[in-house]
C-alpha cells in the first residue's frame, strides 16, 4: 500500500525544524554561559522547548502522510516519542555547555544523539495503530539513523564553536546553520518514512482516534502553532536575557573604567599624569629589593626648580603649569624603559634611575636633568628661562629604605641651592644635620611669634652734613631661647619660603610704629624706617595694615618712612604705582632700598611717590678705591636730586667713604661708623652725646679733594 503527502504540511514541517535548530544553537550559547543557580533552569527550559520543536516537526512529518485508509494513533508512544525528544534535547544542550569538547566527546555525543532522534522516530511511527504492523527497509533505516548522527555531530560541532558571542558574524552564521540543520533533521526524518513499507491489506485498529473525525491538517496546525509558540516564547526570552546580560556587560566595563580611573588617580599626579608619591614608594621598594637581590646600586634623584613661585607669581598659575608639564615632558625623555619619574608635589621632581655603578654614572643623568631644564620654554608670549637644583642619594650607601633615600637626596637637593642653585650635589652625611637645623629652625620661627621671643633693634639714619640722627631703621632679631641672638639673615630667607614673613613683617610694622610713639612721648622726634618684603607689600590687606599700625599706636603717619627694595618695585611696576600711590595718601613717607642692584625704568622711577632712595652698600663698600663704584653712585645722587628726591647711603664704616659721599652732596648714610642696630634702651645713649664726626676722624677739605681726584682718575 503506498501512502501520499501533503505537501504545505511538509514545508510546514522544515520550516519547524528550521526554526528549532536556530532555537536550539542559541540555546546552547546561553546554557554554555548560564552560572550558578539559573544554569539547571536553562538547561531544563531549553531541553523541554527544543525537545518539543523536535517531536512537533516529527509529528507534523507524520501528518502529512497519508493512505489509502484512516489512520489513528496510540497516545502512549506518542507521548513516549516527546519524552524521547526532550531527553536527547537535554543531553545535547548539557554536552555543548561543557568548556572543551574534543573530536571522540564529540563523535560519542553524536552517536547518542542521534541514536535518541531516531529513537523518537520510530517510537513515534508504532504510535500509528495499524494492522498488520508497519515493516522498514533495512537499507532506508540504516541511512536514517546514519543522517541523524552526522546532523547530531553538526549540531554539537556548531554549539562548541560558535561560543557565546553575539556579532553580526555569528548570528549570519548561526541562521545559516539552522537551515542546513533544518534540512538534515527533515533529511532524517523522511528518510525513515521512506524506510516504511504497509501491507496492501492494511487496516486501522481504531479509526475513531485521529481517523475520519479528525482533519490532520488542522491537528497539524494546532501541533505547529503550539510549538512554534513555544520556540518564540523561548526565543524572547534568549533575547531580553541577551539585553540584560548585555547591560551587565557594560555596565561591568563602566564599573571597571571607572575602578581604573580611580586607581589611576590615586597613584598618578592629576597635572603630568606621572607617578605620585604613593606609586613612587611602590617603585621605589621593588628597585630596594631587587638592589638587594642583585647586589647592585640605584640613584634617587630629587629634582626641585629654581624660583618657580616668581614665575607662577608673574605669569599666572596657568602657565606655571604648562611649564611643570613641558618639564615633566623633558625629564620623561631621560629615562629608560625601568626607571621611574614622579611628581611629589609643587615642583618636585623625583627620578629612580636603575643599575648605576658608579657616583659618575649618576652625575652624568644629573648633568643632561640641568641642560634639559634650562633650555628656554614658551611661557604667555615669553621665552622663560628655569634652571634646577637636584639632589642624589644612592643605595645602598645612602639609605635601604624608600624614606631615607628621600630625605637624603632632598637634604642634598637643598645643600645644591645653598651653594647657588642650578648645580647637583650628592649627599654627605653631614647635610643630615644641616637639614634638621633647617626644620627645627622652622618649626622654632613658627612658635616665635606666640612666645614673643622676636626683638627689634635700630641704626640711627645720619644727617651727612650736620652730623645729627633724624631717624632710625628698625631691623628684626630673633632672641632665640638656645641659640641666643640670630641676626635677621639667618631666619627671615626661611620666612621668606615658609610665608611666615607677612605675619613677621606685620608685628615688625605694629612694634616699630609703637616704639616710635613712645619716643615722642619721651620728647624724641625721630622717623622711623620699616622695611616691607616683596611678599607683604604684595598682600591685598596692606594698605589697612599700615593704618592699623599707625592708628593703634597714635603715631602721625609723617614719621613712617616704607622701605622697598628696587626688585620688590619694579616686579609689576604698573601695580606697584598704584599701591605706593596709595600709600602716599595715607601720608607716609616712601623710599627705594638697594637701589641700583635691580633694573629700575626712568619712566616709572619719576612716577613714583618716592621720598628717598637708598644706595645699596655693595657700592659704598669700595667707593674710595673703585672708579666705577664711585661714578654709579655720583651718579644715583645727580639721579635722585634732580627727581627732588633725597639719596641716603646705607654700609658706611669709614670716614674716607663718609668725606666722598658729603662731597657728591649725599643727604643721609647710615652704618657702622655712626653705630650698629641697637636695642631701644641703647639706641638712646647715642642722642644725648652724639655731635658731628671728631676732628680727629674727619678727612680735611684738601684730602678729600685729593682723594676724588684719585679716585676719578683710578689710580
Amino acid at each position: 500500500m503506498l501512502g501520499t503527502y501533503n505537501y504545505c504540511l511538509v514545508l510546514l514541517s522544515i520550516l519547524v525544524a528550521i526554526v528549532v535548530s536556530h532555537t536550539a544553537l542559541r540555546l546552547a550559547a546561553r546554557v554554555a554561559s548560564a552560572r550558578g543557580s539559573t544554569a539547571p533552569m536553562w538547561l531544563a527550559g531549553g531541553a523541554v522547548a527544543m525537545g518539543t520543536g523536535i517531536w512537533s516537526m516529527h509529528f507534523i512529518g507524520m501528518l502529512a502522510f497519508s493512505l489509502p485508509i484512516a489512520l489513528s494513533y496510540d497516545l502512549t508512544p506518542t507521548i513516549g516519542s516527546l519524552a524521547l525528544a526532550i531527553a536527547t534535547s537535554g543531553f545535547a544542550l548539557k554536552l555543548a555547555s561543557q568548556p572543551e569538547s574534543g573530536l571522540m566527546r564529540l563523535s560519542v555525543g553524536a552517536l547518542i544523539m542521534g541514536a535518541g532522534i531516531s529513537a523518537m522516530h520510530y517510537v513515534g511511527m508504532t504510535a500509528v495503530q495499524v494492522v498488520p504492523m508497519i515493516q522498514y527497509e533495512p537499507g532506508l533505516v540504516m541511512a536514517s539513523v546514519a543522517i541523524a548522527i552526522g546532523a547530531s555531530f553538526a549540531a554539537l560541532w556548531l554549539f562548541t564553536h560558535l561560543g557565546t558571542q553575539n556579532t553580526w558574524r555569528v548570528r549570519a552564521t548561526r541562521v545559516g546553520a539552522a537551515f542546513i540543520m533544518g534540512l538534515a533533521v527533515s533529511g532524517m526524518h523522511y528518510t525513515g518514512m521512506a524506510a516504511s513499507r504497509f501491507a496492501a491489506n492494511s487496516y486501522c485498529l481504531n479509526p475513531a482516534v485521529g481517523g475520519n473525525g479528525m482533519d490532520t491538517r488542522w491537528l497539524a496546525l494546532v501541533i505547529a502553532t503550539i510549538a512554534l509558540g513555544l520556540l518564540a516564547i523561548t526565543t524572547i526570552l534568549l533575547v531580553y536575557d541577551a539585553h540584560l546580560e548585555s547591560n551587565v556587560r557594560r555596565y561591568n566595563a563602566m564599573l571597571e573604567d571607572a575602578n581604573a580611573k580611580l586607581q589611576h588617580a590615586a597613584t598618578h599626579d592629576a597635572l603630568t599624569g606621572l607617578p605620585n608619591r604613593v606609586l613612587l614608594a611602590d617603585r621605589m621598594g621593588q628597585a630596594i629589593a631587587r638592589a638587594a637581590r642583585h647586589e647592585i646600586r640605584f640613584a634617587v634623584l630629587v629634582v626641585d626648580l629654581d624660583r618657580f613661585k616668581a614665575i607662577n607669581d608673574s605669569l599666572g598659575h596657568i602657565a606655571g603649569d604648562e611649564l611643570l608639564q613641558e618639564v615633566a615632558r623633558r625629564l620623561s625623555g631621560l629615562l629608560r624603559k625601568d626607571d621611574t619619574l614622579a611628581r611629589l608635589g609643587g615642583d618636585e621632581f623625583v627620578l629612580v634611575i636603575h643599575e648605576v655603578a658608579t657616583a659618575q654614572d649618576a652625575e652624568v643623568v644629573a648633568r643632561k636633568v640641568l641642560s634639559q631644564v634650562a633650555l628656554p620654554i614658551h611661557l604667555a608670549g615669553l621665552d622663560v628661562h628655569v634652571s634646577p637644583s637636584v639632589g642624589i642619594a644612592l643605595c645602598p650607601d645612602d639609605g635601604v629604605d624608600s624614606e631615607t633615600l628621600l630625605q637624603h637626596a632632598d637634604a642634598a637637593m637643598y645643600h645644591a641651592k645653598k651653594k647657588g642653585r642650578n648645580t647637583f650635589q650628592f649627599f654627605a652625611p653631614a647635610m643630615n644635620a644641616f637639614a634638621r637645623e633647617r626644620l627645627e629652625l622652622e618649626s622654632g620661627l613658627r612658635a616665635a611669634l606666640a612666645q614673643r621671643e622676636f626683638e627689634l633693634h635700630f641704626q640711627p639714619k645720619v644727617d651727612v652734613a650736620s652730623g645729627r640722627i633724624e631717624s632710625a631703621e628698625a631691623l628684626i632679631r630673633w632672641r632665640h631661647p638656645k641659640k641666643g641672638l640670630i641676626p635677621p639673615g639667618g631666619f627671615i630667607p626661611l620666612a621668606e619660603e615658609t610665608g611666615l614673613i607677612v605675619p613677621l613683617g606685620e608685628w615688625v610694622l605694629y612694634e616699630a610704629c609703637r616704639q616710635a610713639r613712645e619716643w615722642q612721648d619721651q620728647g624724641l622726634q625721630l622717623r622711623m624706617a620699616v622695611n616691607l618684603s616683596a611678599r607683604q607689600f604684595r598682600q591685598d590687606g596692606l594698605i589697612e595694615t599700615v593704618r592699623g599700625a599707625l592708628s593703634v599706636a597714635r603715631l602721625e603717619p609723617r614719621y613712617l618712612e616704607l622701605e622697598l627694595t628696587e626688585s620688590a618695585v619694579m616686579q609689576d611696576a604698573e601695580v606697584s604705582v598704584q599701591i605706593m600711590r596709595r600709600l602716599s595718601d595715607l601720608g607716609v613717607r616712601i623710599s627705594v632700598d638697594d637701589f641700583g642692584t635691580g633694573y629700575s625704568s626712568l619712566s616709572y622711577l619719576r612716577r613714583l611717590p618716592l621720598d628717598k632712595l637708598k644706595i645699596d652698600r655693595s657700592f659704598i663698600r669700595e667707593i674710595v678705591t673703585s672708579r666705577d663704584d664711585a661714578q654709579i653712585v655720583r651718579a644715583i645722587v645727580s639721579l635722585a636730586h634732580s627727581l627732588h628726591l633725597k639719596v641716603i647711603a646705607e654700609g658706611v664704616e669709614t670716614a674716607e667713604q663718609l668725606a666722598f659721599l658729603r662731597s657728591l652732596g649725599c643727604d643721609q648714610y647710615q652704618g657702622y661708623l655712626c653705630s650698629p642696630p641697637l636695642p631701644p634702651v641703647e639706641f638712646l645713649t647715642l642722642l644725648p652725646h652724639h655731635r658731628p664726626i671728631e676732628e680727629s676722624k674727619r678727612v680735611p677739605p684738601s684730602l678729600e679733594d685729593t682723594m676724588i681726584s684719585r679716585v676719578l682718575r683710578k689710580v
